[in-house]
């Protein structure tokens, strides 16, 4: 029954119809879920609460009262608070503490009806780029159960891949909800900075952070955003810009003038195959059209340096609340304050976040602040000052989502930074605010689908949405 619903218009379609029931859809992903524990992607399921939204929402369809997400059916990454519920960001530090309110995102889709079904594993405190550094284990990749879903969002990414939920919800730092959307071949949007309110997200980079969907399709996501974004009096640092009809955007048949950032294309570590997938879309584009031209962005060495000193330097400040003694994890048998602090962040944080912890405590730390920090941010806005100048000429840029294809499970490197440059063609709109989405274009001779990674100005997300439902046609 499940296959049909690769979209939410279907399952619209089939309730209204009465060929299905709520009850009936979210049965069938518990039971997919059960069959799929192997891929580690859920780390609880919501199983009688599911059930028992669907039997309610069941009976507001039949009295005309349901939200416009009646029947869709998501699941939430575990960075994200919902009341009365365990979140732990998949990390010791936070294991077994429950959630003392909801998520602002997470509330804007109950209110209009939509089911949480589960919540999804993740990168500990979203940092990674494999989905690898979790208590709960690494998520195996639906499409290649050896290869990684990609991170940090992996489980959000593989879960709507994996058909065990229609869409999930993920965090988008530096690249955390398009490149595991790329690696599993579905969409994956990370919207305008202060589009979507950051209330009841576990903050890893505050000036980075933003939640988004992840879907089969441009549509669902797009429906989606709509119902997440908006002002939020619980997040002072949202935009109060009226949110435009994501879902009822549309291509308007005009040429549009696309970039492509020439330094992506000839990197030497992109795989051959992504780069021969991605010209040929580029063709295909100029066929239809549109105005491809390849525009030079002299920072593109710079971008990941600068990512990382900035998002390190604000992790060490927001984690500095994780101590053991306000809430948390706490070591035990120590016998001082100080000696509490210490084991008890040394044993709650995994290695990558003690890492990143550390290198931003020391790029902000005395002597050495002006000459990381300061320069860092000066480089962000030289970042932001090129971006902006190349949408003043251009509709769109492009490039792709990642450097190569989902890597094997376990694959470790002498030098952990190497996994930091899985980043290098996501991080861009991060710094500079702008959204963007992975797009799944082809496949790669391996099978794994290929992601197009489309940017857009500041708060275009329709014109972005729409121009990407029109190139994947």
């Amino acid at each position: 029954m499940l296959s049909i619903f690769s979209s939410f218009s279907n399952v619209q379609i089939a309730l209204k119809s009465n060929k299905t029931t709520c009850f009936d859809i979210t049965s069938e992903y518990l039971k997919r879920i059960s069959e799929n524990r192997h891929l580690n992607a859920f780390v609880e399921v919501f199983n009688d609460e599911a059930i028992s939204q669907a039997k309610i929402i069941d009976k507001k369809i039949k009295s005309g009262t349901a939200g416009k997400l009646a029947g869709m059916v998501v699941g939430i990454k575990d960075n994200l608070c919902y009341k009365n519920h365990m979140v732990s960001a998949s990390s010791k530090m936070l294991e077994g503490f429950q959630s003392l309110f909801t998520a602002t995102s997470v509330q804007r889709l109950l209110d209009e009806d939509a089911i949480i079904i589960g919540r999804l594993n993740c990168d500990e405190f979203a940092m990674g780029s494999a989905n690898e550094n979790t208590i709960y284990g690494p998520v195996k990749n639906p499409l290649d159960n050896s290869k990684v879903a990609g991170g940090s969002s992996g489980g959000s990414a593989a879960s709507v891949a994996a058909g065990l939920c229609l869409v999930a919800l993920g965090s988008d730092t530096g690249g955390s909800i398009r490149q595991p959307a790329a690696f599993c071949g579905i969409v994956g949007v990370k919207p305008t900075y202060s589009r979507v309110s950051r209330h009841g997200l576990i903050a890893y980079a505050s000036s980075f952070d933003q939640i988004g969907p992840l879907a089969n399709n441009i549509q669902d996501a797009a429906l989606v955003l709509e119902v997440i974004s908006g002002k939020d009096n619980f997040d002072s640092t949202v935009s109060n810009r009226n949110v435009d009809l994501y879902s009822q955007a549309n291509f308007d048949k005009k040429p549009k003038k696309i970039a492509y950032i020439k330094e992506c294309l000839e990197s030497k570590g992109l795989d051959p195959m992504i780069k021969s997938i991605v010209e040929k879309k580029i063709h295909q584009l100029t066929n239809k059209g549109h105005i491809v031209k390849p525009v030079s962005f002299p920072y593109l060495e710079l971008l990941v340096p600068t990512y990382y000193v900035i998002t390190t330097a604000e992790a060490s400040s927001n984690l500095a609340r994780f101590d053991g003694i306000h809430y948390g994890f706490r070591s035990e048998d120590d016998n001082d304050l100080e000696s509490t602090y210490i084991n008890s962040r040394t044993n709650g944080f995994g290695e990558e976040v003690k890492r990143r912890i550390m290198l931003g405590t020391f790029v902000l730390s005395s002597g050495y602040h002006d000459a990381f920090f300061t320069k860092a941010q000066k480089i962000r806005r030289l970042i932001q000052q090129k971006t902006n100048e190349m949408f003043k000429e251009y509709d769109f840029v492009i490039s792709p989502t990642t450097p190569h294809p989902p890597f094997k499970i376990g694959q470790t490197h002498k030098d952990p930074t190497v996994m930091y440059l899985e980043d290098i063609f996501t991080v861009q709109a991060n710094l500079s605010g702008n959204p963007a989405l992975s797009l799944p274009i082809g496949k790669h001779p391996n099978g794994i689908p290929v992601g197009l990674h489309v940017m857009a100005p500041h708060f275009k997300e329709a014109d972005l949405l729409a121009f990407s439902k029109h190139i994947s046609l």
